[in-house]
């Protein structure tokens, strides 16, 4: 059963390409399980990419309780891996996660087998994770910092979202005068930008191939 759940029932996230199996006979049968902290610089391995937010992880941010409108909500199945990783074997410690300490209420989902956060390295809440912010001429400004984002947007202006690998540059690709702001700034002329939105949006203005 245990062979069949490995490549059937696998996390969301995980890719098996083999079972190898070996036969072991114990002096004594093992008396628990545990997962030990890495020691030394471990081995070489693969990460994963990062993975867009789950469902589950969606219905949080939008129902009532602890991470209501949070935005760096993730758990073992989704949420960012490689783009935080500073070093291998791939524990929070070796992370840009490392410096924001667990609260107890992070801490006991990151401990428990049975939840979908066990051993997720980048688990957060507001209480204990990174946080977002609104900055106008290098000052933070109070209020929702995405409600002010998209004001800006919709004004014509250009975002510069601070993410975890460096700065996107965002405006209304249908404002030509926020296209030609950006353009100017990028002294980018002429070559084409990366339009994003969902697949019914981009269909009314590109041909989506399979």
């Amino acid at each position: 059963e245990l062979v069949v759940a490995l490549r059937d029932r696998a996390p969301p996230l995980a890719r098996v390409d083999a079972v190898e199996l070996r036969a072991h006979l114990f002096d004594a049968a093992p008396v628990g399980f545990e997962i030990a902290a890495s020691q030394g610089e471990g081995a070489e391995t693969r990460v994963t990419p990062d993975a867009a937010t789950c469902p589950a992880c969606q219905d949080e941010i939008f129902a009532p309780g602890r991470r209501q409108g949070y935005a760096f909500t993730n758990c073992t199945h989704c949420g960012p891996r490689f783009t935080i990783l500073q070093g291998l074997p791939y524990d929070r410690a070796r992370t840009t996660m490392a410096e924001f300490p667990l609260c107890p209420d992070c801490a006991a989902e990151y401990g428990n087998p049975a939840d979908r956060r066990f051993h997720a390295q980048p688990v957060a809440c507001p209480a204990c994770g990174p946080r977002l912010w609104f900055e106008r001429a290098g000052m933070e400004q109070p209020g929702d910092p995405i409600a002010q984002a998209v004001a800006c947007l919709r004004a014509g202006g250009v975002v510069a979202v601070k993410g975890l690998g460096g700065f996107h540059l965002a405006c209304d690709a249908a404002n030509p005068q926020a296209l030609a702001l950006l353009r100017a700034r990028k002294h980018r002329p002429a070559k084409p930008f990366a339009l994003m939105g969902s697949e019914a949006a981009l269909m009314q203005v590109a041909d989506l191939t399979p």
